[in-house]
């Protein structure tokens, strides 16, 4: 559930914002009963088989995320059903190739379900797993400019729903467990910067 500042319910789509059926619900803000439903919902999402050397299973990633400070985890909310999740991180962006740990943020443990593949649901919620992160940085003052991922070159899938979202391919990385990946980066736009200051 991504929230603008005057806490209305907002994901992005098209580079602006509009109201839609897709949200980032951070798992991190929920009360344990809450919480609990989502994670028992994430526990039913699947990986096509085909994908599995790509992602992780999605209940781990968000059960770890939920004890590391650094991992901010969500769920991909669309139609009120569970359809992915994604985790945001700092001070870990090295992890995807990026040169320093602190100038972005990372994006990773990204999937989405597999009977949910195919409806842009991955398009929008990378595009608004961005701007959640340009807002977080805003709140908390971290100084990333942007986020950071690394994709397999072998998952076109992924590299299409990223770059409609507006990241842009930055080179080859070779230290992923699964082969060759491209590092792909959406910086934030110049105004982030500005409200910095």
């Amino acid at each position: 559930m991504l929230e603008n500042d005057a806490n209305e319910l907002f994901t992005s789509s098209n580079n602006h914002y509009e109201p839609s059926d897709t949200w980032l619900i951070p798992l991190k803000s929920l009360d344990d009963d809450a919480r609990a439903i989502h994670l028992g919902a994430v526990a039913e999402l699947s990986v096509a088989p085909s994908q599995r050397r790509f992602v992780g299973d999605p209940l781990r990633m968000m059960l770890v995320g939920l004890e590391e400070e650094s991992r901010l985890p969500y769920v991909i909310e669309a139609g009120g059903a569970a359809v992915g999740v994604l985790t945001l991180q700092s001070g870990a962006a090295c992890l995807a190739g990026w040169p320093d740990d602190d100038s972005a943020w990372l994006l990773r443990g990204f999937l989405i379900d597999s009977g949910s593949q195919g409806r842009g649901f991955g398009t929008r919620a990378a595009f608004a797993a961005a701007e959640e992160a340009r807002r977080l940085t805003v709140r908390l003052g971290g100084g990333q400019g942007g986020v950071v991922l690394s994709v397999n070159e072998g998952n076109p899938a992924g590299l299409a729903a990223y770059g409609k979202a507006g990241f842009v391919d930055s080179g080859e990385y070779l230290g992923g467990s699964s082969g060759p990946q491209r590092v792909m980066f959406k910086a934030f736009p110049v105004e982030t910067a500005v409200n910095l200051r």
